[in-house]
């Protein structure tokens, strides 16, 4: 019997269409023999739909009339499945659309990468893969998640955290205090968005504020780095869970000839689909393997395997390392855990194709549930019976005196 998955993308994100390439990419991979293939997709408006339709990369150029091919729903817990039940309905007929034995989230960037979307696949109670919501909030936050890997002893660069608001009100003491605690060149980057959005590197103090004053309208907290002058840029997929996880092939990334990455470089930079869409992260410029050393090859994925432990992921993810080819140092610079294009081109170099590949995620999304459903989540009491007027005015602490 096939297993029914929904796959999600979109969503209220800066990386949006990101999302709506690399899902359209998991959705041909999955094995139709195995899977019956459920796409929805959240809206920047945060509304769902599925429908055939959805399968067709083509028709997204123009939404609305998409759309209009599709059903509005809103996800429902049933009893051992998820169902997509119908807004709109008459009196008469199903409302339920498709039901879903588990899901896979294939989005990226805020308001549904960062735990949020999780969250909510977490209350409809079956599978979904990746990661759950505490890896996915440590993985968005990239100054967080500098504080686990620090304490679990993987090298990261040394960074001043900062929120907008308090930028806002003294710009000049916040700028001070990155020049005390950083030399320049800097980098500044939104402290929870992907895809280079809003990053910027800054060699003086105008540069300085002008990034800032940038990343500032992408996140609540900005947060700035020492920039490596002379820098490699060397990226790792890791799949597996906290119990077994291996690392693929390395890849290194290949820029425009900026500072940084940037976003064109990663999604409009490289080579097209035949109707002249962009292949996604697969897409863009890379050397696979990367011209590294036997000895960074081992270090950097031992590093890569610890970075995917200790935020306890699941699934694929991929984590983006550097080197300063100046010193031999090498740092980890962030995780996506739900990377571009799933990183099935790293796993493909490594001899698993996109087809396994999604076998794997859908395996360890399937084990993580089964180990939950063992642990308990609720504790008999008769707190409530005891739960009296006086009781009413000490507050619920206040009734164990």
């Amino acid at each position: 019997m096939k297993i029914s998955v929904g796959v999600l993308f979109g969503g209220n994100s800066v990386e949006h269409e990101v999302s709506v390439i690399s899902a359209s990419q998991a959705m041909h991979a999955l094995n139709k023999e195995k899977y019956n293939v459920v796409p929805i997709y959240i809206t920047k408006d945060c509304k769902f739909y599925t429908g055939e339709a959805l399968l067709d990369i083509k028709k997204y150029k123009d939404i609305p009339a998409l759309l209009a091919e599709c059903e509005e729903v809103i996800l429902k817990k049933g009893a051992n499945q998820a169902e997509l039940v119908k807004v709109k309905s008459g009196l008469f007929g199903s409302k339920t659309v498709a039901t879903c034995d588990m899901f896979i989230p294939v989005v990226h960037g805020t308001n549904v990468e960062d735990g949020t979307l999780q969250g909510y696949l977490e209350m409809l109670g079956v599978p979904y893969a990746g990661c759950d919501v505490t890896a996915s909030a440590l993985g968005m936050d990239k100054y967080a998640m500098k504080c686990v890997l620090r304490d679990a002893g993987v090298n990261v660069l040394p960074a001043v955290c900062f929120y907008s608001r308090e930028y806002y009100k003294n710009g000049e003491a916040v700028v001070e205090s990155i020049e005390n605690k950083l030399s320049y060149p800097v980098i500044v980057k939104p402290v929870n968005l992907g895809s280079s959005v809003g990053i910027k590197v800054a060699k003086c103090r105008e540069g300085l504020i002008e990034a800032i004053d940038e990343a500032a309208t992408f996140s609540q907290k900005v947060l700035v780095e020492r920039a490596i002058e002379k820098l490699k840029e060397v990226n790792c997929s890791v799949l597996g869970d906290y119990e077994d996880c291996s690392a693929s092939v390395l890849e290194e990334p290949v820029s425009s000839g900026g500072d940084i990455l940037d976003f064109k470089d990663k999604y409009q930079g490289g080579s097209k689909n035949s109707d002249g869409g962009s292949k996604g992260m697969s897409g863009s410029s890379r050397k696979v393997p990367a011209e590294v050393t036997k000895e960074q090859e081992e270090a950097i994925k031992e590093m890569c395997l610890t970075t995917f432990k200790a935020l306890n992921c699941n699934g694929v993810a991929r984590i983006d390392v550097m080197i300063d080819e100046a010193t031999g140092e090498i740092f980890v610079n962030e995780i996506n855990t739900i990377p571009g294009s799933l990183s099935f081109y790293l796993w493909e170099a490594a001899g698993l194709d996109f087809a396994g590949l999604m076998d794997k995620i859908i395996y360890y999304a399937q084990k993580r549930h089964r180990e939950r459903e063992k642990l308990s989540f609720s504790y008999d009491t008769n707190l409530l019976s005891e739960f009296g007027a006086r009781s009413l005015k000490s507050g619920a602490k206040g009734a164990k005196n």
